[in-house]
């Protein structure tokens, strides 16, 4: 089904980077994500061979393919065709049959088959302003089955709003010098200025709105980043 057509273009939230084959090849190593420990948390909570997950933004598939030879059903989804012909290639090379791609967004994505078990996202939902944050919130519970875990992490604010400019200005002086060892402070300050991040107390009660309840909730050291392992409960 179609979107209205006030929604949003999810592609050009992301960005024209996501769809150059260049950026998609250098993302893993910029990432510096290791899905290992999150694959940890994921089975510690219920993950098993009976499992359908759902991997909301999942770029080039680092947790969509570690997560599955221990699920029934995966299934990545991202925006950008360059980043899912990258996963795509690498479950081949894997020979992993259960993963499914769908080049769909957070307000785009339908669900078919039995309801999800498992939400993941990761770094994903900062590309919508909080409106549209809060509809994808509502439609992630609309296909993950009551008692259903979403697990999130991004990037939310866990700061005063007195405190946001000593926090900020902490994280860009962190900033690596050049993009091969992550994001530099200039790509960071194009973060700020055009992307969505979100303070923890707005999104917090979005998660309630939309029928989570929060299990766990860490707060990185620099404020910066918080993950979440919610429930739906309604």
């Amino acid at each position: 089904m179609r979107p209205p057509s006030w929604y949003p273009d999810e592609l050009a939230h992301a960005g024209p980077e996501h769809l150059d084959d260049a950026y998609v090849a250098t993302y893993d190593r910029k990432a510096g994500f290791d899905p290992t420990d999150e694959l940890g948390r994921l089975r510690a909570l219920g993950l098993n061979d009976a499992a359908t997950l759902v991997d909301l933004g999942a770029g080039t598939g680092a947790l969509a393919l570690a997560a599955a030879p221990f699920c029934r059903r995966v299934v990545a989804v991202d925006v950008s065709s360059a980043m899912l012909a990258a996963l795509r290639q690498k479950a081949t090379q894997r020979k992993l049959r259960n993963v499914e791609s769908a080049q769909s967004g957070f307000l785009t994505y339908e669900h078919t088959g039995d309801p999800a078990d498992f939400v993941f996202s990761r770094h994903a939902l900062h590309q919508l302003p909080d409106l549209w944050k809060a509809i994808a919130l509502q439609r992630v519970a609309g296909f993950l089955r009551l008692g259903g875990v979403l697990r999130v992490r991004d990037l939310f604010f866990s700061c005063p709003l007195s405190e946001v400019h000593h926090v900020v200005e902490a994280w860009l002086a962190g900033a690596p010098r050049t993009s091969e060892y992550g994001w530099t402070r200039a790509e960071l300050e194009t973060h700020l200025r055009e992307e969505h991040s979100t303070f923890s107390w707005l999104f917090e009660p979005m998660l309630a709105q939309a029928g989570f309840e929060v299990r766990d909730a860490t707060y990185s050291d620099s404020r910066i980043f918080a993950e979440y392992t919610c429930v739906r409960v309604r």
